[in-house]
């Protein structure tokens, strides 16, 4: 079974370094949804959203550091078509 980043998010306290933006498949258009808060809010709720077959949880960023103390973040990207 593969290892659940979010088990070991208190770890991660850094950023992952920058990657290259990905360009969307043609005729469609990304949607980056994002997650603010505690560390515990966040991970509960990437598991919330993938028990509910929202998305895998390897789909989510890694944890990195929120815009206020004590929070994260964490950010999906999906590819919708566009109208």
């Amino acid at each position: 079974m593969p290892t659940n980043f979010l088990i070991y998010a208190s770890e991660a306290t850094s950023p992952s370094p920058a990657k290259e933006p990905v360009e969307p498949p043609p005729e469609r258009e990304s949607l980056r949804i994002l997650v603010i808060g505690s560390r515990r809010g966040v991970t509960g709720t990437i598991q919330t959203l993938h028990r509910l077959r929202f998305a895998e949880v390897r789909e989510w960023s890694p944890l990195m550091p929120g815009p206020n103390p004590g929070e994260v973040m964490s950010i999906l990207t999906r590819y919708i078509l566009a109208e």
